[in-house]
């Protein structure tokens, strides 16, 4: 089945980079949030991120009006069934993420693909929310959306076969990413290793080894990270490291997990870095280091 139309549930820092991406792959993209309030501070986020490349002279402005035009807000979970594949992108909370799937499943055909862009979360207990078990599917995305072209598929225990090569073929030729199969396992393969990378780093801060700068240089010019590991956190979000850190120390039980106390008193003050202008540095309303 080919897709045409995806339906993106939780419109926030990652259902607005996957919407702007769908939609620039030319597909009809339904997006949904909890307000009227919210989609249309999403819908305004996602011109301003085109703006943006327009000052870049990535886009121009007839790009953007194709891609603004592919981009429809709706209220009602009824309206998904028109979809092909659905995505959920909502926070990283099972009891919102069960409820969220329960209510797609009721409004889709069984025929759709239910796809989690959960980076933590067990497949298989999110697919206990569905009718229709086989359908669901991990879909982990890494933030910036636009700029990564990596997707981890990661199946459930019932995933079946058609819906794992149904969802390769989709981000393999349809939005033209390298797919990587990942069995279930707390933060799979990219959050598990990339958190642990930033824990350690803030171990190093909080022993006085060296400052965030120059720990963030050794990286980024040692081994050539784009970002150190504290600017990557900030860019995540202080909030979400700790959540997939809490979550990968509560199911592993190894103290390599547990979160760095330095993150914990940051995430408590409200420096979450980039969404908050303030973490390990500080950043402009574009998300540029000041």
């Amino acid at each position: 089945m080919k897709v045409r139309k995806v339906g993106v549930v939780g419109m926030g820092t990652m259902g607005q980079g996957i919407a702007e991406m769908l939609a620039f792959k030319g597909l009809e993209v339904l997006a949904i949030e909890k307000s009227d309030e919210k989609i249309t501070q999403a819908i305004r986020m996602i011109e301003h991120s085109l703006d943006k490349q327009i000052e870049k002279w990535a886009l121009t402005q007839t790009e953007k009006k194709l891609v603004m035009n592919r981009i429809h807000p709706i209220n009602n979970y009824a309206e998904l069934a028109e979809c092909e594949l659905v995505i959920e992108t909502v926070s990283e909370d099972l009891d919102t993420k069960l409820q969220i799937i329960a209510e797609i499943d009721k409004n889709c055909p069984p025929e759709v693909i239910l796809a989690s862009n959960t980076s933590t979360l067990s497949l298989t207990e999110l697919a206990s929310a569905s009718s229709h078990p086989e359908r669901v599917i991990g879909m982990h995305f890494i933030h910036p959306v636009f700029k990564i072209d990596l997707v981890e598929i990661v199946r459930g225990l019932k995933t079946s076969e058609d819906t794992f090569q149904r969802t390769k073929h989709f981000i393999e030729e349809t939005i033209d990413k390298k797919g990587i199969m990942v069995f279930e396992s707390p933060g799979f393969v990219t959050t598990r290793l990339i958190c642990l990378h930033i824990n350690e780093a803030l171990h190093v801060l909080e022993e006085g080894v060296a400052t965030a700068e120059d720990i963030d240089s050794a990286m980024r010019i040692g081994y050539s990270f784009q970002h150190g590991p504290f600017e990557m956190a900030d860019r995540f979000g202080l909030d979400s490291v700790l959540a997939a850190l809490e979550i990968m120390f509560r199911d592993y039980g190894e103290l390599k997990y547990r979160p760095s106390i330095v993150l914990k008193k940051m995430v408590r003050a409200g420096q979450l870095g980039v969404k908050t202008g303030v973490g390990f540095f500080n950043y402009n309303e574009d998300g540029e280091r000041i």
